[in-house]
């Protein structure tokens, strides 16, 4: 019996982009009704490089985990993807709980942190089953991908 982990985690992972995407369009949508979305009292962009730098690399790190788990099967990467998978679970859980602390608290940002949450506890365990799947180690890819 075929366990497609691989596929399985590159599908998981590219949800919780489109996910990411979303979250960031859905604080957006109030433009295109001529809302006010400032939150920042930050004056120019040189301020906020910081927070865009590390919104970069957030988005930018699953990118390279799904090129990784496309691209190799070894052990090492295995068990760093899975470590990986689980910071970002916590980054997720440590999101939602700051979000909740907002007021007012944006109930539709929130039921698609919990979406993102999920998401990301199946990436935990499919990281977990793979990690721990030895018998695909050495096999050919024409094997693996049958």
């Amino acid at each position: 019996m075929a366990h497609n982990y691989q596929e399985k985690i590159v599908s998981l992972w590219s949800v919780f982009l489109l996910g990411l995407l979303f979250h960031t369009q859905l604080g957006l949508m109030p433009l295109f009704h001529g809302l006010n979305v400032v939150v920042s009292q930050a004056q120019n962009m040189e301020a906020i490089a910081p927070v865009m730098w590390l919104m970069l690399a957030f988005f930018a790190l699953p990118m390279a985990a799904i090129v990784g788990t496309v691209m190799t099967h070894a052990r090492r990467f295995r068990t760093i993807h899975f470590w990986f998978t689980a910071l970002y679970t916590l980054l997720n859980l440590s999101h939602l709980i700051a979000d909740l602390m907002v007021q007012p608290i944006i109930w539709y940002q929130i039921v698609l942190m919990l979406i993102l949450l999920i998401i990301g506890l199946l990436i935990n365990l499919v990281a977990w089953q793979w990690m721990h799947d030895g018998r695909n180690i050495h096999m050919k890819d024409s094997e693996r991908f049958a």
